[in-house]
């Protein structure tokens, strides 16, 4: 009987997490241009599936509003900011990226959902950047690590100008949408923190 030959290990095809936060970011960019493309090919009907305050049908807009957008100008605006924020989020970690993300995508949709003015519709993916931006300036807090706090800041100094859209008064713009974005942001970093657990004898 011949002894079996051994398997030779094969290279490691992992790609490293910097790698995929950034194909997973290009991704998601990438889906909200296709949807524009599409909701122009058919007439903005797409929009109608923005969030559309306390109506039941309103309700599909908490899954397909942060993906869509009013026009190439609104999308334009959000590109850069999903992109480079999006990749921060996800380059510490994937699952825990995107685990920030849906708890940001909840509670941004039920916040707009509840609180905004009836007869409204609003889309965009700025609830996601808010979130993301808010995210990313308290994680390190919650986590109690330098390097996350010193990203937290640099973010602050270059985005911090936007979370002035939290506030009323620029109409046509869901300020429900970004402050509510915001708070889930607060909420995932929160919720999401790796706190180190004290021993404790009795």
């Amino acid at each position: 009987m011949s002894d079996p030959t051994p398997t030779r290990p094969g290279p490691d095809r992992t790609r490293p997490t910097w790698v995929r936060a950034a194909m997973l970011s290009l991704c998601f960019v990438a889906l909200l241009w296709v949807m524009e493309v599409v909701d122009a090919a058919t007439g903005n009907r797409l929009d109608d599936l923005g969030i559309r305050p306390r109506s039941g049908e309103g309700l599909l807009g908490i899954v397909f509003a942060p993906v869509l957008h009013f026009g190439w100008s609104h999308l334009a605006a959000n590109t850069i900011p999903a992109l480079v924020l999006f990749f921060l989020v996800l380059v510490s970690g994937i699952a825990r990226g995107l685990e920030a993300t849906v708890v940001v995508w909840v509670v941004a949709g039920v916040g707009v959902w509840l609180f905004s003015p009836g007869d409204t519709i609003t889309a965009g993916t700025s609830v996601l950047i808010f979130g993301w931006l808010v995210y990313l300036m308290l994680r390190g807090v919650f986590n109690r690590r330098v390097g996350e706090i010193l990203l937290g800041v640099v973010v602050l100094i270059v985005y911090g100008g936007l979370l002035l859209g939290v506030l009323p008064g620029r109409s046509g713009v869901s300020w429900q949408g970004h402050l509510f974005g915001a708070l889930g942001g607060g909420l995932a970093a929160y919720l999401l923190a790796e706190r180190t657990r004290e021993p404790i004898s009795s």
